[in-house]
């Protein structure tokens, strides 16, 4: 890769983790869906905590996102997510409640009883 296209290229962080059972789980979404098995993962105001997460297939990384790769399956994190959850991991569970993607977020300070929003 030429040099002034390494400067533009997503770097590979240790700031996220994706755990190997959400990449397995990501993999089987985006084959059943013709997709690439990556994961964009970002932060939104609402929620009954605050913020939430918010999980989608995306297609290619953007220049400033934060890369994470776990079998293949890649996690993407824009910047201004990324300072809400630096340190976390995102993991797939399934329990007699159902089947979820969670984040484990240091920065929390609180959350909901379901998981998917958060207070810092």
């Amino acid at each position: 890769m030429p040099p002034y296209l390494q400067t533009m290229a997503p770097t590979l962080s240790e700031d996220i983790i994706l755990t190997p059972s959400a990449a397995a789980r990501v993999a089987a979404i985006a084959a059943k869906q013709g997709k690439p098995a990556t994961l964009r993962l970002s932060v939104e105001g609402g929620g009954c905590s605050g913020f939430q997460y918010k999980f989608e297939l995306a297609d290619a990384p953007q220049a400033d996102d934060t890369v994470a790769q776990t079998d293949g399956v890649t996690l993407l994190v824009d910047p201004i997510s990324l300072d809400l959850v630096r340190g976390a991991s995102v993991d797939f569970v399934e329990s007699l409640g159902g089947a979820a993607f969670r984040v484990t977020n240091p920065n929390a300070a609180s959350g909901c009883g379901c998981g998917t929003s958060f207070a810092v």
